[in-house]
């Protein structure tokens, strides 16, 4: 598979001044501001792994012509499902947000966040960024310039007390959940789905709001998971029960304002290799923050082949239900489907 390294080796194009006339100098020296907007506190991994080092990264690259400024923690207003519209409608120029916040309005994104779909988080990113340029991008992201699109590594269920041994386990349990497909895989298998974006999760933990929910390991640090739950849910195979998917999505019109060489220092920057980059290297902090959780008193139960088989019956339904939703909005959705699931192991070998 096709590598590189985007955020260690940010090559410096050095300005020959003297060769170039005044007007080359005047274009050389234009700068852009680009307001970045998320909703993690800066010290988590994205932003601080990947975001952040991507947005120095193009500045360097850019020979300082392109400033990126990150905020965080909807610290520019309004609510991380507001994000891709906040993108959309030019209130920000860049947002890092998940589509399944806005539920409906992108269905085709949501084939990813089927159950037991995803192999790896690099595989996958690769294969949505693959199946976003040939089957999403043209229907569902008018307006928005979309630069990576990627997944987390495989979700686990934390909950509290005796937690989730298996499937009967489920029943009446109030989980977070962070999309329409994920929280309909949850009710399915006999939870009481309760959707909220990633920063309200302590606290509804705390107050007991939920029982539970379902995050990547790579997250819970920032969340502190570890000092709210009792036991953490894990799934044996090769499959996860579930993954998000995520865009770094730009306002359309801003990247079209952009000269053509800055055009290019974006889109060397952006686009599979860097979507799959990004995929690994925020699955690369599950292990992290899963020893956090092996250094207290909680468990962490690992399912075996022959339970989560039963959970994998569940799932069915689900895919069912999600392909009879994509045929009523004119999606053939199995066919999207399929298609998926070529593409990530194609991206898998």
């Amino acid at each position: 598979m096709k590598k590189r390294n985007f955020l260690k080796s940010a090559a410096v194009a050095a300005l020959a001044l003297s060769a170039v006339g005044a007007t080359s100098l005047s274009a050389a020296a234009q700068e852009v501001t680009l307001r970045m907007h998320q909703f993690l506190p800066a010290q988590a991994n994205v932003p601080a792994e990947l975001l952040i080092p991507w947005a120095e990264k193009v500045g360097t690259e850019s020979g300082g012509r392109i400033k990126i400024e990150v905020f965080s923690s909807m610290s520019l207003g309004g609510t991380p499902p507001q994000l891709m519209d906040q993108a959309r409608d030019g209130v920000v120029d860049i947002v890092w947000t998940l589509p399944g916040y806005t539920p409906g309005r992108f269905p085709r994104a949501e084939v990813f966040e089927l159950p037991f779909m995803m192999t790896n988080a690099e595989a996958t990113s690769r294969a949505y960024w693959d199946l976003f340029k040939s089957d999403m991008e043209a229907q569902e992201f008018q307006g928005i310039k979309i630069l990576a699109t990627w997944v987390h590594g495989p979700g686990v269920i934390h909950a509290k007390g005796e937690g989730v041994r298996k499937l009967e386990d489920m029943q009446n349990k109030k989980l977070r959940g962070p999309t329409r497909v994920i929280n309909g895989l949850l009710s399915e298998l006999g939870a009481e789905p309760v959707g909220m974006p990633v920063p309200a999760i302590p606290e509804a933990l705390s107050k007991g709001v939920i029982d539970g929910t379902v995050i990547p390991w790579e997250v819970t640090p920032a969340l502190k998971i570890a000092e709210l739950v009792n036991t953490h849910t894990e799934f044996s195979g090769d499959h996860a029960l579930y993954t998000a998917a995520f865009v770094l999505a730009m306002n359309q019109a801003k990247y079209d304002s952009l000269p053509d060489d800055l055009k290019k220092v974006l889109d060397d920057n952006t686009g599979a290799d860097f979507s799959a980059f990004a995929g690994k290297t925020q699955a690369s902090f599950d292990a992290p923050g899963r020893k956090i959780a092996e250094a207290t008193d909680n468990e962490i139960v690992v399912l075996d082949a022959e339970e989560v088989a039963r959970w994998g019956t569940v799932a069915e339904k689900v895919r069912d239900n999600w392909f009879a939703e994509m045929k009523e909005k004119g999606i053939d959705g199995e066919a999207l489907y399929g298609k998926a699931k070529d593409l990530i192991a194609k991206n898998t070998m």
